[in-house]
């Protein structure tokens, strides 16, 4: 999987941000508790979360080297209250187990979810909660429609040889179960539209390049082939109506550790 440029994407998601910022109001916070950001990226819903814990402490969990570089940098103020880790969040297990585990835009780039959600009940101390939202169900199927035909097309088929999209969509059913078979209570899974618009077609495709294909364009061989590749799907989503629409469907979770 190719990493992310996180300068630029702590720049074009506002998306993720404002999706981000509404979950963590579903936290209830004291203000003492140590926290995880699962998934912390650039670290900017990672800065609201230690501004509600000012006695308390964050670890900012992130597989992304480059996404950790741009929090250490955005998080310094808060001195010793954040801690980052680097680590794959179906493996990763935080000892001493925490109070809360905070999660936005993350878990579907994780293709085990029993290990995933068997890691975060391990994380947790007994009463802790777990608070997330990722992209589930029908998440950008029109998209994905869409990219599955160019990669089947004749000018672009000899470079997917073998490729799998590299997430993975859960239903809201299937979250629930798998949040009572790990050991939560009080679990709550549901799923909502969140369609996102673009103003025009360069910030529309700014975005399909540094956060939807980031593992499809590194398969193609040069810039031109990325650009025709990307040109495709922008000339297209100028056709919708609306135009320049994401259909983005949001998976959420909530539930506590025994």
């Amino acid at each position: 999987m190719a990493d992310w440029n996180a300068e630029v994407y702590a720049r074009v998601s506002g998306p993720q941000f404002e999706w981000g910022r509404r979950v963590l109001e579903r936290l209830p916070l004291a203000g003492d508790e140590t926290a995880v950001d699962a998934g912390c990226g650039a670290g900017r819903l990672t800065e609201l979360l230690l501004e509600r814990l000012p006695r308390g402490r964050v670890v900012a969990l992130d597989a992304s080297e480059a996404m950790l570089v741009e929090a250490r940098a955005r998080l310094a103020r808060f001195g010793q209250r954040v801690t980052f880790v680097r680590a794959d969040l179906a493996a990763h297990v935080e000892r001493p187990p925490v109070d809360a585990v905070f999660s936005t835009a993350t878990f579907h780039w994780v293709r085990d979810h029993d290990a995933l959600f068997a890691g975060l009940h391990a994380t947790l101390r007994s009463g802790g909660l777990l608070v997330a939202q990722w992209g589930g169900g029908a998440n950008l199927a029109r998209l994905r429609g869409r990219t599955a035909s160019l990669r089947a097309s004749e000018a672009f088929a000899p470079f997917f040889d073998g490729f799998h999209e590299p997430w993975h969509y859960a239903s809201a059913d299937e979250t629930l179960a798998r949040l009572e078979r790990t050991g939560f209570v009080d679990g709550k899974a549901w799923l909502e539209p969140a369609p996102v618009r673009f103003d025009d077609a360069a910030s529309f495709g700014e975005f399909l390049t540094h956060v939807i294909l980031r593992d499809e364009l590194p398969r193609l061989p040069d810039d031109d082939a990325r650009c025709r590749y990307v040109g495709a799907l922008v000339d297209l989503a100028s056709r919708d109506d609306p135009s320049f629409e994401l259909d983005y469907c949001r998976l959420n979770a909530d539930g506590r550790r025994r």
